[in-house]
């Protein structure tokens, strides 16, 4: 089963690599480090409230944007 944090990173990876941009540019307008962006991007970080917000600005998306996972095969997730 894949954790909350793998699929809000895979998101935010989507959501980047759909505008063109580097870790280094998100991170920048976010203001967040490019090593930051990496770690929540592989899902070892468990981010906060704060910096969702900031992602959601940075990415120019509603915060529930972020949340928008794509479905896979799995009944119990």
């Amino acid at each position: 089963m894949e954790t909350i944090n793998k699929k809000f990173g895979k998101r935010i990876r989507e959501l980047r690599m759909m505008q063109n941009i580097s870790q280094e540019e998100l991170g920048f307008r976010c203001q967040l480090s490019k090593n930051y962006i990496s770690d929540v991007e592989r899902g070892t970080r468990n981010v906060s409230l704060k910096v969702i917000e900031k992602f959601a600005k940075g990415l120019q998306v509603p915060v529930y944007y972020l949340f928008v996972f794509q479905q896979n095969n799995s009944v119990h997730e």
